[in-house]
């Protein structure tokens, strides 16, 4: 089969009309990483007859146990939808084993340092392949986590990315017992019995969680942890990042609270940045939660619009801006 790239092997897997929407599906196969079987899901939303005529890129990551169907469901609602409609040029990643990316061969081994390290540089080269331009990134949860990660590692560039956005990301919540070693010793051989974490047994998600994942996680929280890997110091590396960033909250999302994601965006101490809190407190109609900040009809009302407005002009409106700031923004 002829690849759709130059770079590593390629695959149109799909290439189907939704309603008003074109949606191509391709699978990257990039052969970076020591796990050669790794293959990645990205899905390319535009309007329909009109791909000739793409506008700016914008890559979309989702959070755990999560998959493409959170920016993009099956009646073709959702965020990227929404910015396909209006004219950007929509790509959809979807993590190592989750949605229609396969499971590789050491799934459950993968991690944060690997997606950052061989699956986002795979992602944007292919994307700026294709489209000649960098793109604005957007990140969901662990989504946003990833993205941060790339950025302070130094792995993701303003070559290849003009813009980043973080809905509902923090590495910065403290979980007091993982700071006593004894504890951290015994969730980590705990957690070793398992392949993976199942985010439906969990009610979290429809997808799972590789356990390496979880692992890395007790490592971060541990007693001297860091957010990084063992040769990047990624949350030093935040520092240097330049590009546009913005940190979005929700006033009642208790799993990643406010104060923590204000944290990370501050840590972006050398880029343009702004920080916005969804509540009623900054005038919006309700206490959005951690899913309903971008998968609600609120969501769709009121933060969509905020959304396709960043992206456009790389700051919010006057009046949202002022509101986030008075709220110790």
């Amino acid at each position: 089969m002829q690849s759709s790239s130059e770079l590593f092997p390629v695959a149109l897997i799909s290439a189907e009309l939704r309603g008003d929407l074109s949606e191509d599906v391709y699978l990257l196969k990039p052969n970076n990483s020591p796990d050669s079987s790794v293959e990645l899901a990205l899905t390319r939303l535009g309007l329909a007859g009109s791909e000739g005529a793409r506008g700016v890129p914008v890559v979309l990551l989702h959070g755990s146990f999560s998959n493409r169907r959170f920016w993009y469901s099956p009646k073709g609602i959702g965020l990227g939808a929404h910015l396909a409609r209006s004219g950007f040029d929509v790509w959809i990643a979807e993590m190592r084993g989750h949605g229609l990316s396969p499971r590789n061969d050491s799934y459950r081994d993968n991690n944060v340092a690997q997606y950052v390290r061989y699956d986002l540089p795979a992602i944007a080269g292919f994307i700026f392949e294709q489209t000649g331009q960098a793109a604005h990134w957007i990140g969901h949860s662990l989504g946003g986590v990833i993205l941060a990660a790339a950025l302070g590692g130094g792995y993701l560039g303003q070559a290849h990315a003009r813009s980043a956005a973080l809905f509902g990301s923090q590495i910065s919540r403290i979980y007091w017992p993982l700071k006593v070693p004894p504890v951290e010793w015994g969730g980590r051989l705990l957690l070793r019995a398992f392949p993976y974490l199942s985010g439906r047994r969990l009610k979290r998600g429809p997808e799972d969680e590789p356990i390496g994942l979880a692992l890395e996680t007790l490592r971060w929280l541990r007693l001297f942890g860091r957010f990084g890997d063992a040769e990047r110091d990624w949350w030093a590396g935040l520092a240097q990042v330049r590009i546009p960033i913005l940190g979005v909250a929700a006033a009642a999302d208790h799993q990643d609270p406010a104060w923590a994601c204000r944290k990370l965006l501050e840590q972006c101490s050398a880029a343009p940045t702004q920080f916005l809190l969804l509540g009623k407190d900054t005038g919006f109609t309700s206490d959005f939660g951690h899913v309903e900040m971008l998968v609600s009809k609120d969501a769709q009302r009121e933060v969509w619009p905020l959304a396709e407005y960043w992206l456009r002009h790389l700051q919010l409106p006057a009046e949202f801006a002022e509101q986030a700031s008075a709220a110790g923004a």
